[in-house]
């Protein structure tokens, strides 16, 4: 195995993603790895064909991707949606040389049997650069795709094994994607879900208690 390049060095690490990445890694190698990791999820491993990527996430990565994913639970439990999470899920094939592993991933409906793949992957972009994850959730035959950045939330669902740019998710049709965004922008987790089950409900949120 031989390292590719590590990020840049910066003043303040706990606001920037570290990356490694490592070339020439066998498929055996990316499963001692993962299992030296064990269950510690402090570090998202994506593999690509040989190409590994150990991604430590920053601070703000970890908070907007709980951030996005109270939301979405908040809405599905509004909506009376059946949302099963399975956080960073470590999908792979080995067939295919593939491995990924989402900031949050679900399943909408009802679970009857052993899942393969979630329905939805959700993807925070805090720090530019890293494995093509849509290359890998591709091969893996992940249906939909959700990536967050600058402000801005992306879908891309997966027809005849390509991923298209889609307006809307696939899979949750009448979630307005300007609705979450505005309360991604609230001051905090607690706000942005109180304005979102306002915005739902049609009720005022609580008073504010300093949160």
């Amino acid at each position: 195995m031989m390292p590719a390049h590590h990020p840049s060095a910066v003043c303040d690490t706990d606001h920037v993603d570290q990356r490694v990445f490592l070339r020439d890694v066998g498929w055996d190698d990316y499963e001692a790895i993962l299992s030296a990791r064990g269950d510690d999820g402090g570090v998202r491993i994506t593999y690509f064909n040989g190409e590994l990527e150990l991604m430590t996430p920053s601070v703000d990565h970890e908070s907007l991707k709980k951030r996005l994913a109270r939301l979405l639970e908040t809405y599905a439990e509004v909506r009376n949606i059946e949302l099963e999470g399975y956080g960073s899920w470590t999908l792979k094939e080995k067939a295919k040389r593939l491995g990924a592993e989402a900031d949050e991933c679900y399943l909408v409906g009802p679970v009857r049997r052993t899942p393969k793949v979630p329905d939805i992957a959700i993807e925070v972009i805090w720090t530019s650069g890293g494995v093509d994850k849509l290359a890998v959730y591709r091969g893996l035959g992940v249906p939909e795709v959700w990536f967050w950045e600058d402000g801005t939330l992306r879908f891309f669902v997966l027809q005849d094994e390509t991923y298209l740019a889609a307006t809307r998710s696939r899979a949750l049709p009448e979630l307005d994607p300007a609705l979450i965004v505005r309360c991604m922008g609230e001051p905090t987790q607690t706000r942005a879900i109180r304005a979102l089950r306002t915005a739902l409900l049609g009720t005022p949120a609580a008073p504010d208690s300093g949160q």
